[in-house]
């Protein structure tokens, strides 16, 4: 992977694809609670004063999930399967929580959860106008000229952009919602993924605030004073000044022919929302023949909402198009993270934050 940022938000592009002793026991009861819902417009944002909603019999996970997401050690999509990612999210909260990493949901770790039994796993909302309408590419052309021609590499429809402001999958909310058209004011079942008080807002840049709403990620967020990339588990792990563990999330990274460059480097500084000049002769799978051009910013876009740029050149760790594959896909030398996981750690760190990748 290799970037270099031109301007504000731009990148140039040459070789990349695409807490305290405890977790905060009140973390995820901040920020589910339903925020008081303003007065309904065309672009409103808000999926406030939600009703809460049991997670299905056969989906005992989900709740587990969504309390690790809510606390940062992240399960990566909410799907309520069992695999890795969950597996890595319950080892991170173990360390957190001063217990023995066992990545089960064993009696010890289930006790430590069960501060937030009372918190419902989904909740039942009204899809917003503002949300609803867009705008969206139904056609999203696959080669990087044809994404040149748009003013914004945006969600290809409702449904996507719905199973990311949840940290869900599309394939999660059809089973939540049979026979349910998604469209402006329809009551859907969704993950109980944290509001977003615009109050809470603060100055915007290229649209970030939006991108915060429509990820479901609030704006404060922890400091992190070191980011440790582990290679061998396949995560992205933040250590607060005294080094405790204060979020996990699920990263891909590297390839045989593009490999993680281990090593101690630094993050130069985070562009939200970036612009992306796509040069095809700095790849090694796509053919030379093709011209470089400038692509638009926008979740879909080969570096998603985020680039946080490294001091090891052309390298950085940024979001992705395609959240379902994290952990299971390899990357041009980069670390990619689900689209909110990045606009979380961009809200984390600052330049001069160490980050080291390590085998």
């Amino acid at each position: 992977m290799k970037f270099h940022i031109l301007l504000a938000g731009t990148l140039l592009i040459a070789g990349c694809h695409v807490a305290s002793e405890e977790a905060p026991k009140d973390a995820v009861k901040r920020s589910t609670k339903a925020a008081p819902r303003p007065a309904q417009n065309e672009n409103s944002l808000s999926f406030a004063n939600a009703k809460p909603v049991e997670a299905p019999a056969n989906m005992p996970l989900l709740k587990v999930q969504l309390v690790l997401d809510q606390l940062r050690f992240s399960p990566g999509v909410i799907d309520g399967q069992e695999g890795q990612s969950l597996t890595l999210a319950l080892k991170g909260f173990q360390q957190a929580m001063g217990l023995p990493q066992s990545g089960k949901l064993d009696p010890a770790t289930k006790k430590a959860l069960e501060h937030w039994r009372d918190v419902p796993a989904l909740r039942s909302v009204a899809i917003p106008a503002g949300f609803a309408k867009g705008p969206f590419v139904p056609n999203f052309p696959e080669e990087a000229e044809d994404q040149a021609r748009l003013s914004e590499l945006g969600y290809r429809d409702l449904t996507e952009a719905l199973a990311e402001r949840f940290h869900t999958t599309p394939e999660l909310l059809a089973k939540l919602n049979p026979n349910i058209k998604f469209a402006a004011g329809a009551v859907i079942t969704v993950p109980n993924v944290s509001d977003v008080d615009p109050k809470t807002l603060g100055k915007d840049e290229r649209g970030w605030n939006r991108t915060l709403q429509m990820l479901g990620v609030v704006p404060s967020q922890p400091q992190a004073e070191k980011v440790v990339v582990d290679k061998s588990e396949g995560v992205l792990r933040a250590f607060n000044a005294g080094g405790k563990l204060i979020a996990q999330f699920p990263a891909t990274m590297g390839s045989s022919h593009d490999p993680l460059p281990i090593g101690t480097w630094k993050i130069q500084g985070v562009s939200r929302n970036p612009d992306f000049h796509y040069n095809p002769k700095l790849f090694w799978d796509v053919k030379n023949s093709k011209e470089a051009v400038m692509l638009k910013p926008g979740p879909n876009g080969p570096v998603g909402v985020v680039w946080i740029d490294l001091s090891k050149p052309h390298y950085g760790i940024h979001g992705t198009s395609e959240p379902q594959t994290i952990g299971r896909a390899e990357s041009h030398g980069c670390v990619r993270l689900t689209n909110w996981d990045a606009a979380r750690l961009a809200q984390m760190v600052k330049v001069e934050t160490p980050a080291i990748f390590q085998k």
